[in-house]
């Protein structure tokens, strides 16, 4: 399913690089592992290869994909904005999306997050969630599109320039 030097994101922990595949004997019986080691933040992660794609392990999006996720960030006409949602709901749900592992739900919560704090000052759980969601979304568009991070970044902030604040996207 992947290869040793691979890079692969994992759902809310972010892209990943395949350092080795290894079996462990584990109650009796032998199991392979992806040993993953997250770009972020140099966590390593243990997974079960057949559990692999439950957990939600992908290889990183392709060129076209990044580039579809960034028009899709231009179109606002799905933004549904906070009306009639209190916060609490509103973090549940998109703490759920960032852990889907799927990029553009990532991104849905970027754009709605930056849309929202437009009108309102973000709550600290919401910044958090944006920061999580900004991080996810750059590195893993940086990766596929050749770019660095910080190009990504820039481009997020023009396409966002109207709503936010110099410097909210780091």
């Amino acid at each position: 399913m992947f290869s040793v030097d691979q890079l692969v994101v994992y759902p809310a922990q972010g892209v990943g690089k395949v350092e080795r595949i290894e079996s462990r004997d584990i109650g009796g019986a032998t199991t392979d592992f992806f040993i993953v080691r997250i770009l972020s933040n140099n966590v390593t992660l243990m997974v079960p290869v057949r559990n692999a794609q439950n957990v939600g392990l992908r290889p990183l999006c392709t060129e076209d994909q990044g580039r579809a996720i960034i028009e899709s960030l231009k179109d606002r006409s799905d933004f549904t904005g906070y009306t009639g949602q209190n916060w609490n709901r509103r973090y549940r749900e998109y703490s759920e999306k960032l852990k889907s592992g799927d990029l553009a739900d990532v991104a849905y919560v970027l754009k709605e997050l930056l849309l929202i704090g437009q009108n309102k000052e973000l709550s600290f759980g919401e910044r958090r969630l944006l920061e999580q969601a900004t991080g996810l979304l750059t590195l893993e568009l940086s990766l596929s599109l050749s770019q660095e991070q910080d190009e990504v970044k820039a481009v997020i902030n023009e396409l966002f320039a109207d709503v936010i604040q110099p410097k909210v996207v780091e």
